[in-house]
C-alpha cells in the first residue's frame, strides 16, 4: 500500500473513530432526554444525522491527509494539524456536552468554539492546500446550521 493511501485511510479512520466516540453520547431516539427536548419544526429527522456526519468525517479525513501529504517539515502544516486536532476534540466535546451532560447550554458554548476552530483550521489548511480547506466548507456549513439548531433548542428548553 503506498504512503498516500495509507495516510488517507488513517486520517479518515481517525475522524470516523472520533465520530463513533461522539455517537456513544448520543441517546437512542426513544431515550427520555431526547424525547423530552422541545425541538423546532425544522429540526432534521433523526435518520439524517448519521449519513451526513459520516460524509463530513470522510471529507475531514481527506482534508487532513491532503495537508499531511505536503510534509511535516512545514510550520504551516504543524499549525494546521494542531488546529484540526483541537476542532476534532471540540466536535467530540459537543456530543458529550449536549447529550452526555444533557446541557444545551454547554453544547452551545462548545459548538461556538468548534465553529471558530473550524474557521481557523480552514485558514491554516488554505496556506498549505486550498483543496483541503475547501473540503471543510460543507462541515462549516453543517456546524453553522447545528449551532443555530442548538441555540434554538436552548431557547425552547429553558
Amino acid at each position: 500500500m503506498n504512503k498516500q493511501i495509507l495516510t488517507l485511510a488513517l486520517c479518515i479512520g481517525l475522524c470516523l473513530a472520533v465520530g463513533f466516540a461522539g455517537s456513544t453520547f448520543t441517546p437512542k431516539p426513544a431515550s427520555w432526554y431526547y424525547t423530552t427536548l422541545v425541538k423546532p419544526s425544522w429540526n432534521p429527522p433523526d435518520w439524517l444525522f448519521p449519513p451526513v456526519w459520516t460524509i463530513l468525517f470522510i471529507m475531514m479525513g481527506t482534508a487532513l491527509a491532503k495537508v499531511l501529504g505536503t510534509g511535516w517539515k512545514k510550520n504551516e502544516v504543524n499549525v494546521g494539524v494542531v488546529l484540526f486536532a483541537i476542532q476534532l476534540m471540540l466536535n467530540l466535546g459537543w456530543s458529550a456536552s449536549f447529550f452526555g451532560m444533557q446541557s444545551p447550554l454547554a453544547g452551545l458554548v462548545d459548538i461556538v468554539l468548534l465553529w471558530i476552530f473550524i474557521v481557523l483550521t480552514m485558514l491554516a489548511f488554505a496556506r498549505v492546500s486550498k483543496p483541503a480547506s475547501l473540503l471543510l466548507v460543507p462541515y462549516l456549513c453543517w456546524v453553522s446550521f447545528a449551532s443555530y439548531l442548538n441555540f434554538t433548542i436552548l431557547q425552547l428548553n429553558p
